[in-house]
């Protein structure tokens, strides 16, 4: 089944047309866009930022120790407060004295909602008006760059304010009128012309290369040093995948300015775990949506890849989120969510429905962007808190979905995953399955159990130092979508903790996923394992009368000759890609 619901699209562009419109268009535009027709030769400013080094910054990140920068990335470059510094081309201030937003943002009402948690209130009744509902499926994370859709490359470079880039030289540069490298596709800063706040702009990385909305670790990075690269608390910047109320499927950012702390930062946290690359992660509490903080790391890149990599996990899982990028890049927030999912089930209430608020990264962060007057008039915590409750996943599929997410940074997400939606034999997981994780009824892996797992036996102990019992019972659970820890160990390639796990739990070569693959299975898909993957669970095998089922306290004959069979039917791809 397709889920889809219909909403009024935002829109981030003066030349973003109805999708009916951009399906007609054909050869020119003369709009001086950036795509193929209108590239040849533009010109556009260059913020270079000083790439991370080795050593301590005075910020709490490598390479980004306080500078002096020729020009200022903040109040100069992106808002654009500071007009004799350079030509006032750039500026996103500028950009609003030319007329190019839909409205002033500047005009909205906005106030701090009196209470405990202290939520943001905006009426923003213009950034709805006059455009119709559109269909948009929420049931697919990944999906595949449509070029006969709006994006970015369509955009006119007026509302272009400049090219963001590594530096060459390991020094922040600023060139006011720097030519478009096309071939190395340039990351690029634009405005939103239905900004939320002001200085509402997008980063939009690699723009010609045409990405989806999908995170890399690339990607990722780039967004951290712009945050870095801001040094200010309150402009923060913000992710929405598909399914969590992105409606653009082309890769990009958003980012504004807002002199208040958002509740979201102020409430308290749990410490889960602390990774070898001093990455904390820790659980949001006394919050309305269930999340992970992200704070800490020797350098600015070993918090962007941990955070990444569990990005990519969520989408290669088919599990919608939503990401906020604070305090300078330092701190980060990963929030799982399932809205738009029971908006298209029909199972959020009508009153919540009619106040078409989208509950995407900002309203989830605290700041509730809202379209009629009334609701603005009635703004509370309670309603509030309500609207973001409805979006939170519950508290055991939170948990079942930080196993996957534990697992996926311990294992470390292999990020040549580019063509993954172009690969026929790679697929995320379908609405069905993921659904499964909402309705399962059997507890699933504990968070960090499977991380204590997988650390523990990297950091050189043998699974078998344990107490046998305790060690099949931890064993024998399954997820919730009845992967074992066979499973998962061979998914991220940790062929020889399989190997330990079979010498402790040998039956578990007998067991099927969601899927209906073992073990072996997987491996032949995933191109992981070896002989000694099967030779082990053998040789402890013949001399075994029985051996124990996935229920701890039940017995029963196994084949021998079954599992051989099974053995050397899911091993033959492997054997046959290793010759």
């Amino acid at each position: 089944m397709m889920l889809k619901i219909k909403r009024v699209p935002t829109v981030v562009s003066n030349y973003q047309k109805d999708e009916a419109d951009e399906g007609r268009r054909a050869g020119g535009c003369g709009r001086n866009c950036l795509n193929k027709c209108c590239i040849s030769g533009a010109k556009l400013p260059l913020y270079a930022f000083k790439k991370q080094n080795n050593s301590p910054g005075e910020k709490g990140f490598s390479g980004h120790e306080k500078q002096d920068a020729p020009v200022a990335f903040l109040d100069s470059l992106v808002l654009g407060q500071i007009l004799k510094l350079f030509p006032t081309s750039m500026q996103w201030e500028d950009r609003m004295q030319k007329g190019l937003f839909r409205y002033d943002v500047t005009a909205c009402e906005t106030k701090v909602i009196p209470g405990q948690f202290g939520f943001i209130a905006q009426l923003n009744e213009g950034r709805h008006l006059k455009k119709r509902p559109t269909e948009f499926r929420v049931d697919k994370v990944l999906q595949p760059f449509d070029g006969s859709k709006f994006n970015f490359t369509k955009v006119g470079q007026e509302e272009v304010l400049f090219q963001f880039e590594a530096s060459e030289d390991g020094e922040v540069q600023f060139h006011p009128n720097a030519p478009i490298d096309v071939e190395n596709s340039p990351s690029v800063v634009a405005i939103n012309v239905s900004p939320i706040e002001y200085g509402h702009v997008l980063l939009i990385p690699r723009i010609l290369e045409s990405l989806p909305q999908r995170i890399d670790r690339e990607s990722f990075l780039l967004a951290l040093h712009m945050a870095a690269e801001a040094g200010n608390l309150y402009f923060r910047l913000g992710y929405n995948s598909l399914g969590a109320f992105a409606t653009i499927n082309h890769l990009h950012f958003q980012a504004y300015y807002l002199a208040v702390t958002f509740p979201i930062e102020k409430a308290p946290t749990k410490k889960i775990t602390s990774l070898d690359s001093g990455v904390r992660i820790s659980e949001l509490l006394n919050y309305p949506v269930r999340g992970l903080v992200f704070e800490g790391g020797n350098t600015l890149e070993d918090l962007s890849n941990s955070v990444s990599d569990a990005c990519i996990c969520l989408q290669e899982n088919n599990i919608p989120y939503n990401v906020l990028i604070s305090d300078c890049g330092k701190r980060i927030f990963l929030l799982p969510q399932c809205y738009a999912e029971k908006q298209a089930l029909g199972e959020v209430r009508a009153e919540l429905l009619d106040t078409q608020v989208n509950p995407a990264v900002w309203e989830i962060s605290g700041h509730m962007v809202l379209k009629r007057k009334k609701d603005y008039d009635e703004a509370s915590d309670e309603n509030a808190w309500k609207l973001l409750a409805e979006v939170s996943l519950s508290e055991e599929r939170f948990q079942e979905v930080n196993a996957l997410i534990f697992g996926a940074i311990a294992s470390g997400v292999d990020d040549g995953n580019a063509n993954l939606l172009e690969d026929p034999d790679v697929k995320p997981r379908s609405h069905d399955k993921v659904n499964t994780i909402n309705k399962s009824s059997h507890h699933a892996m504990l968070s960090g159990t499977q991380e204590c797992l997988v650390l523990h036996y990297s950091e050189g102990c043998s699974l078998a130092d344990h107490e046998q019992n305790a060690s099949m019972q931890l064993l024998s659970r399954l997820s919730p979508l009845n992967d074992s820890f066979l499973h998962t160990a061979v998914t991220f390639g940790h062929v020889s903790l399989a190997i330990e796990i079979l010498k402790l739990h040998p039956s578990l070569l007998l067991v099927k996923n969601f899927e209906g693959d073992t073990v072996l299975h997987v491996a032949a898909k995933t191109g992981e394992g070896d002989d000694n993957m099967i030779r082990c669970p053998m040789h402890n095998m013949k001399n075994a009368t029985y051996i124990r089922s996935s229920t701890p306290k039940t017995w029963h004959p196994t084949s021998f000759c079954s599992i051989n069979r099974l053995s050397r039917r899911a091993l033959h791809p492997i054997r046959k890609m290793s010759l």
